[in-house]
Parts: structure tokens; C-alpha cells; sequence
């Protein structure tokens, strides 16, 4: 984890579910970029899976406390499961459950990935759901933001991140380990796609020197080009077949 501040903060959260759940938690896991250490170049997120025996309405309502004290430090709310939907659910959320099983630390009870067999069935078709989805939305959010350098500079390292976190189930599509780090899943699939290298790295710049294109010219220029690559790993998505 990135810091003493932000472990402490997990650690709490971990020793507030337990005692709201009880016996009824049957596990924390800290999963994504958050749980490599060393994912610098764009904003690690804290993200929770809570497992636990049965979900009722009253299990929620009982977790409102915890979470709510969570979210008032900036982090995601956490996905909840019970235990046998994360051994019947792997068909469905194959992305999800690829990026638990790669990149997870066990904060309480026991490993839910450990004996899981995962399923690539539906990897295709999600991957390319999801590219497209967050496609259409960065169209639709660029169109208020075109006319400001800073207002465009935040969505194209927004959307940068959110899209590297869906270049890892492409580099799998292709028979790639995936790199724990989001910046490198981004630079495997530019290497594996032949993509222009160049406006994914003036991106990670943005965030890196806190610099800024000097107009909004420029700003719409690097946005444009950026757009374009978006759209061939879309394409390059697209044209793959389906996994039998």
C-alpha cells in the first residue's frame, strides 16, 4: 500500500467490518492498483471486495457506519458478494475477476481466488462492452470540456486511467500477462497494437510535471490524437473472434 496513513485507514475499515458482520465476514481484499505498490504514474485506487456469508438488507444496512466513514476519505465504495456467488460469477464479470485474481492483497479470512477457476468465455465480447461504453462516455464528456485547457487535461488523464484498467484484458485476449502496474499495461498494448506511443505518454506527463498544453489549441490537438489510438484498440478488439 502507498503509505502509513493510508494502511492505517484500511486497517480500520477491516476491524469495522468485523465487528459489524461477525461470523458472517468471510473475507476483505484489497484488489487493484492499490495492492501492487507501485503504481505511480496514475491514481491508485483503493477498491474493496467484502465477502460475506449472506447479504440481507439488514447485512447492508449494518455496514452503513463503516462505510460511510470510508467514503468520507475519498475511497470507492466496496463490492459486495456472498461467497457463493464469487464461485458462480466468473462467467459474468470476467474482467473484474481477472484483475481481483492478479493484483490482490488478503486483508481478512481466507483467499476467495485461490482455488477459483476463472473463465475467459465472455472476456471478448466485456472487454469490448466496456471499451466502447467508456468511449461514448469520453465523447460525451469531451464536448463541455473542448473549450478549456485544464477542464480537457483532466478528462484525458481521468479517461487515461480508466481506460488502462481495460488495456489489461486486451494484452489477455492476445495471450499477454498483463503488467501489475496500469502505465505499463498501457505501453504493452501500444508495443502489441503499434499504436503512437506519443500522446499516451504526453498524458502520463500531465499528471507527472503538472504542466499544461500552452492553449487550447494544443490541448484539442493532443486530445484529438489520443481519441484516434482509443479508437484502433477498439477496432483491434472488434476484429478479434469470439472466445469459444
Amino acid at each position: 500500500m502507498a503509505n502509513r496513513i493510508q494502511q492505517d485507514a484500511v486497517n480500520g475499515f477491516v476491524n469495522d467490518l468485523r465487528a459489524t458482520h461477525g461470523e458472517n465476514l468471510a473475507c476483505v481484499v484489497l484488489y487493484g492498483s492499490s495492492a501492487t505498490g507501485n503504481d505511480i504514474e496514475l491514481q491508485p485506487d483503493y477498491n474493496l471486495l467484502v465477502a460475506l456469508q449472506r447479504i440481507t438488507p439488514e447485512d447492508l444496512r449494518l455496514s452503513q457506519a463503516p462505510v460511510r466513514e470510508w467514503q468520507r476519505l475519498g475511497h470507492p465504495l466496496p463490492v459486495y458478494f456472498t461467497v457463493e456467488e464469487l464461485r458462480d460469477a466468473g462467467d459474468v464479470f470476467p474482467i473484474e475477476f481477472h484483475n481481483m485474481e492478479r493484483a490482490r492483497i488478503v486483508l481478512h479470512g481466507v483467499d476467495p481466488f485461490a482455488s477459483m477457476q476463472l473463465s475467459d468465455v465472455n472476456l471478448r465480447h466485456q472487454t469490448e462492452y466496456e471499451l466502447r461504453s467508456k468511449l461514448i462516455q469520453l465523447r460525451r464528456l469531451y464536448v463541455p470540456a473542448s473549450n478549456s485547457v485544464e477542464k480537457l487535461c483532466d478528462l484525458m488523464m481521468s479517461s487515461l486511467t480508466t481506460f488502462a484498467g481495460l488495456f489489461a484484458p486486451v494484452l489477455m485476449l492476445h495471450g499477454r500477462t498483463p503488467p501489475a502496474a496500469k502505465p505499463d499495461c498501457v505501453r504493452a498494448v501500444i508495443q502489441l497494437l503499434k499504436l503512437d506511443a506519443e500522446p499516451f505518454e504526453r498524458i502520463f506527463a500531465l499528471r507527472a510535471t503538472d504542466t499544461q498544453p500552452a492553449s487550447a489549441v494544443e490541448a484539442n490537438e493532443l486530445f484529438t490524437s489520443y481519441l484516434a489510438q482509443i479508437e484502433r484498440v477498439i477496432e483491434a478488439v472488434d476484429e478479434m473472434p469470439g472466445q469459444a
